[in-house]
């Protein structure tokens, strides 16, 4: 016997052989049909007996094998069913011919047998026989199993009498010596009347016996029988027969302790034609119940006598005896070289056992006495199937690396070289179930988490095998998916070589087999998930971008403010906060805008060692419609974090998810998702998507700069403009703005804000008119409007006052003072001092020559289109950066009382710190030329200002400013009113530049208070005339002249009673004043006058009349006394104007 049967198990021993076979010719899918049927009565109960039979069925078996019946009879061929096909009566006596025939190979040994003829009809086909049955077709055969049943009671009955006939002791007969195969020529002149050899027939005959009695169902005599034989045959040293009863007695102890079967999954193997479809339905439920009947008749061998139960126990081996037995079985088997198949079977046997027992380890020595027995020369065909039921058996005891180890020898031996059609798809199907022995599986998803488990090095080894193989099975596509996968899941194991060797070969099959993302389905069924290259590159983070400053959407903010969440009414809630989920379904506070291109960020690195052409890279979304901007890049040899950045347009609003990205690497396309790529980090994938805005493209007709406001940045920016001004000189700025979207702009605003706050701005330092350009909208695209800004620098003109210290006047005749009439006795000359520097002294000129600057922002905000109508808008923004340069200085800013107590002279030392020559003008004054460098004075005759006049601060403004902000409000606006007055004007006639100069910086609170009118206003009228600024009043001696007080009270508060004395003198203009004039000027009435109380905004008048008798020039000294106790009201409040009154004498009469 050549052949193992690697199906059997312990039971099978109680089981009758019979093989089915087709003879002629029989459809092989409608034989298998037939063979299936009659392979489903696999146990029968016998009628008038409480016993079944158990029967396994073949449709191969080796006639060669049958030779071994009388040492097992389970391997005995005991019935004969064939299955024919006969269209007509004349074929009828050839088909029956053939049956015989077939009968012939196994008539040493067959009880009984059948024929199964279909298509037969007329009569013969009418005729009654027991051992042929005829069927119409093989649709019309409903009565194939109780045939089966009744051909399988026929063989009970021959088995029956055989046991009967063997089992009675006859002791006068000679007993027949059972031989197997190898032995007959052994035996041959030996003594047959020696006591040993009839010690080994009787032997011999007991195992024989009992496998006659395990298959006629009566266990317990089967075990009496085994026992016996075991003790006849050892003492007789007859090994072979000796191992065969003590398997004998193993599988009946089995048979007893576990009456489930030891088969297990093998159980449920399918039929085919290269392997044994009856191994399956060992289940015996009857089994045990059998056993222990004690209704069993005395006549089958079973006692009456339920006691004798008991012994039954005593004769069957315990779980642990049976392996123990085993192994002595299998030691005895092992002597004979050719019992190899029987020890090979019976190491199987045992495994199975032990792996009911869970005995792994055990069985797995076992096994490995398996793998060493030599079977002689196998066919390729024999060495692939006892690999594969070693693999088979390891797996079944748990030891899957092991189970795969003979796998993969099986798949590699079906492609042996001796073989000349080398199976490349069984070696395909027997290499993939090799996968879970070595950890490995067809999903990338696996090993995207925790540890790498198995050997890398193997698992490297048997994709490369896969690989291999799928190419020569002439699928090229299954080859680049494996290939993939081995690149995708070792590459941390591959040297720099293997990589760029796995590499190439991807290239190259690639090529012709493009490499994608959908799921291959084998032939059977299996399915191979696609692959994507997340380590090619490796991705680390990824970033969505908000969208420029420029382009970022704005939203109205409403009466209550920013929206507010209604989805709680608490501000701040911890449990929202911890139900926010995983970070990549996080909402970002952000959106972006449909229609605009929007960028997502990766942080990506090249492991390769060399460099990686990364091709067709793009973004996975979902939730809106997104055109995705694919991107090529290349990145050279473990380049380190490098960013990447990928663009697309949603083309509808909503909610977008961005889940992953596409690449296509090495040929091979691949779509990498967040969710499988736990190590990349990433602040939230989900933004919304809000309606379509118009886009603004502004242009300026100033250049750009690259000036970047202070506490800015230049994404803020969507441009910027520089200018170089003097300081007070004024720019228009002229900007055109471009509707480049797709939506009308129907709204535009504009806003302005002063970013370097350093130096102070004196008036509006941006101004413009929009309404203009609002009157144009809506705005198409690819239309234009432009705007006017004006730019107008106006910082602090005030210099120091030890300015004088840092010039080098030369001139002779010291700073000229101008603006003073040549008559006027103010007309001085101010002496330099005697502390003179060099004029060009580099302190003084950087001091006075620093350029300063000033920053501001424009903000264009604009909206149109479906997002104004969600209250969306967008805001772009000018930088706007003038460097100021000085035109002039007020180093010194003093006043000088005029002739007029309304008026003063205002004294402006000016220095003019350019390199060019200036021109200072001002309103009543003459124009002051300054040489660079050059300081001069320029007084200007001013009128005091009524600043009590000036507005006032609203309450709700003033509640809320401190004293010192109030107090600067105040003298601003002194300042403006002052400067409003003066119109100081400077130019430079070389470079055609002209602005003005502000003084409003220069004034102290003295200089204020010199330039203010005083609160109470005096007016003093001679004759009916205003005496003030020089005028002199004329009058006759004699004459009397009438003299007018007019006091208005312009504080807040009343004043008074007052009282009001006037003193007449006269002046020598040398310093002598004579007040001793009762002579020459006397009052009519009295020279004092009494002044009420005056109200806030009244007058009080106060009148009188004098008379001069000399001629002359007369003085009137006027001086108020307050008689209120109450306060002490300034001086300066107090002086009136002088009077200056000429007497002349009367002239005389014509003809007098």
């Amino acid at each position: 016997m050549s052949v193992p049967d690697y199906m059997q198990c312990a039971e099978d021993h109680q089981t009758v052989l019979v093989v089915v076979q087709p003879v002629g010719i029989v459809p092989e899918d409608q034989f298998f049909k037939i063979y299936k049927r009659i392979a489903s009565v696999s146990q029968v109960n016998i009628r008038d007996s409480q016993r079944l039979l158990y029967i396994r069925y073949r449709h191969h078996y080796l006639p060669e094998n049958n030779e071994w019946g009388d040492f097992q009879t389970h391997r005995k061929v005991v019935g004969l069913i064939c299955i024919t096909t006969c269209n007509s009566a004349k074929d009828w006596p050839q088909t029956a011919e053939r049956f015989h025939g077939q009968k012939e190979v196994y008539s040493s040994t067959l009880y009984d047998s059948r024929l199964l003829v279909f298509g037969l009809q007329g009569e013969i086909a009418e005729q009654q026989r027991t051992d042929v049955a005829f069927y119409p077709g093989f649709e019309e055969c409903s009565d194939v199993e109780r045939r089966v049943e009744d051909f399988v009671e026929s063989i009970f009955i021959v088995l029956e009498s055989k046991r009967l006939d063997r089992a009675t002791d006859k002791s006068g007969d000679k007993i027949q010596l059972l031989c197997v195969p190898f032995e007959k020529k052994d035996f041959v002149g030996l003594d047959t009347d020696s006591r040993h050899y009839k010690k080994r027939c009787q032997g011999r005959m007991r195992k024989h016996v009992g496998d006659l009695c395990l298959q006629a169902g009566m266990l317990q005599d089967a075990l009496v029988h085994y026992h016996m034989a075991v003790e006849l045959l050892r003492g007789v040293n007859d090994f072979l027969w000796l191992g065969a009863a003590l398997e004998g007695l193993c599988s009946a102890s089995v048979i007893f302790h576990y009456p489930g079967g030891t088969a297990g999954k093998m159980a449920a193997r399918k039929p085919s034609i290269s392997q044994p479809a009856d191994a399956g339905k060992r289940h015996r439920p009857g089994a045990q119940e059998v056993l222990i009947d004690p209704g069993a008749l005395t006549a089958n061998g079973i006692s009456a006598d339920t006691s004798t139960e008991i012994g039954r126990a005593k004769n069957c081996l315990s779980p642990e005896d049976i392996i123990e037995k085993y192994k002595e079985a299998i030691s005895y088997y092992g002597k004979y070289k050719n019992a190899g198949v029987i020890e090979l079977e019976a190491c199987v046997k045992a495994v199975r056992v032990l792996a009911i027992q869970k005995r792994a380890r055990e069985a797995s020595e076992f096994l490995q006495n398996a793998v060493y027995i030599n079977l002689g020369q196998l066919s390729e065909e024999e060495k692939i199937q006892r690999y594969s039921i070693l693999s088979e058996l390891y797996e079944l005891i748990g030891f899957h690396r092991k189970s795969a180890f003979f796998k993969r020898v099986a798949a590699m031996q079906c492609v042996a070289p001796t073989i000349s059609e080398p199976g490349w798809r069984a070696c395909y199907k027997l290499l993939l179930e090799t996968l879970p022995g070595y950890s490995l599986s067809l999903d990338p998803k696996d090993f995207s988490k925790g540890t790498h488990r198995g050997w890398a090095a193997v698992q490297m080894r048997l994709l490369h095998e896969l690989v291999y193989a799928s190419r020569r099975m002439g699928n090229p596509g299954l080859s680049v998916r494996h290939l993939s996968f081995l690149l995708q899941t070792m590459l941390d194991f591959l040297s720099d070589q293997e990589k760029k060797e796995v590499t190439q070969s991807l290239e190259n099959y690639t090529s012709k087999c493009p490499g994608g993302m959908e799921v291959i389905t084998l032939s059977d069924g299996l399915k191979l998930p696609p692959v994507p290259f997340t380590k090619l590159p490796m991705v680390r983070s990824v970033k969505l971008l908000n969208l420029p400053t420029s382009l970022r959407p704005h939203k109205v903010k409403s009466l209550l403010g920013q929206s507010v969440s209604t989805a709680s009414p608490f501000i701040y809630s911890p449990i929202i906060m911890h139900n926010r989920g995983e970070e990549r379904c996080k909402k970002i506070d952000f959106q972006w805008v449909q229609g605009d291109v929007c960028e997502v960020q990766l942080m990506v690195y090249n492991p390769m060692p060399y460099e990686l052409r990364v091709e067709n890279m793009g973004l996975l979304t979902s939730g809106v419609e997104f055109e995705s901007l694919p991107a090529a890049l290349s990145l050279p040899a473990e380049s380190g974090l490098y960013p990447v950045t990928l663009v697309g347009v949603p083309r509808t609003a909503g909610n977008i998810t961005v889940n992953g990205y596409h690449t296509s690497v090495f040929g091979v396309s691949s779509d990498c998702l967040l969710e499988g790529l736990p190590s990349v980090k990433t602040s939230g994938c989900l933004v919304e998507v809000i309606p379509s805005l118009p886009r603004l493209q502004l242009s300026t007709s100033l250049p750009r700069s690259a000036h970047t406001p202070q506490h800015m940045s230049k994404e803020e920016l969507s441009s910027s403009v520089s200018v170089q001004l003097f300081n007070g000189e004024r720019q228009q700025l002229t900007i055109t703005l471009e509707n480049i979207g797709t939506e009308d702009i129907e709204s535009l605003e504009l806003t302005s804000k002063t970013v370097n706050t350093k130096d102070k701005v004196f008036g509006k330092f941006l101004s413009w008119d929009i309404e203009e350009a609002v009157h144009q909208l809506p705005l198409k695209p690819g239309q234009t409007v432009t705007l006017t800004i004006s730019i107008k620098v106006k910082l602090d003109f005030s210099g120091q006052e030890n300015l004088l210290q840092d010039l080098n006047d030369v001139r002779s005749d010291g700073i000229s003072v101008t603006g003073l009439p040549i008559t006027s006795p103010l007309r001085q000359v101010l002496k330099p001092r005697a502390e003179t520097k060099a004029v060009s002294s580099e302190s003084g000129k950087a001091e006075y020559s620093h350029v300063k600057t000033l920053e501001a922002v424009l903000n264009f905000r604009y909206s149109g289109g479906a997002g104004k109508v969600e209250g969306y808008y967008r805001e772009l923004s000018l930088g706007v950066h003038v460097d100021v340069e000085p035109s002039v200085f007020f180093t010194r800013v003093s006043t000088l009382p005029a002739t007029s107590t309304r008026q003063c002279h205002l004294l402006l030392d000016i220095f003019n710190p350019t390199e060019h020559e200036l021109t200072v003008s001002a309103k009543n004054s003459e124009d002051l030329v300054l040489h660079p460098s050059e300081c001069q004075r320029m007084a200007i005759q001013v009128d005091k200002f009524d600043f009590e006049s000036l507005p006032q601060l609203d309450q709700e403004a003033a509640r809320f400013s401190s004293p010192k902000q109030l107090e600067e409000e105040r003298q601003h606006a002194q300042g403006c009113q002052i400067n409003s007055k003066l119109d100081i004007c400077w130019s430079i006639p070389s470079l055609q530049r002209h602005g003005e100069a502000s003084v409003e910086g220069a004034l102290n609170q003295l200089v204020l208070e010199h330039l203010q009118l005083a609160p109470l206003q005096w007016d003093v009228l001679v004759n009916g005339k205003p005496c003030d600024c020089d005028v002199v009043a004329d009058c006759r001696v004699g004459d009397a002249v009438t003299l007018e007080v007019k006091l208005t009270n312009l504080n807040k508060n009343p004043v008074g009673p007052l009282s009001l004395t006037v003193m007449p003198y006269q002046d020598y203009q040398n310093g002598v004043q004579n007040y001793d004039l009762d002579e020459a000027v006397t009052f009519v009435g009295s020279n004092t006058f009494f002044i009420d109380v005056v109200k806030p905004r009244e007058s009080s008048v106060c009148e009188g009349a004098l008379l001069f008798l000399y001629t002359g020039d007369f003085y009137l000294n006027m001086k108020v006394q307050d008689d209120s106790a109450r306060r002490e009201l300034p001086l300066a409040w107090f002086t009136l104007p002088g009077v200056h009154v000429r007497a002349q004498d009367t002239p005389l009469q014509a003809g007098a």
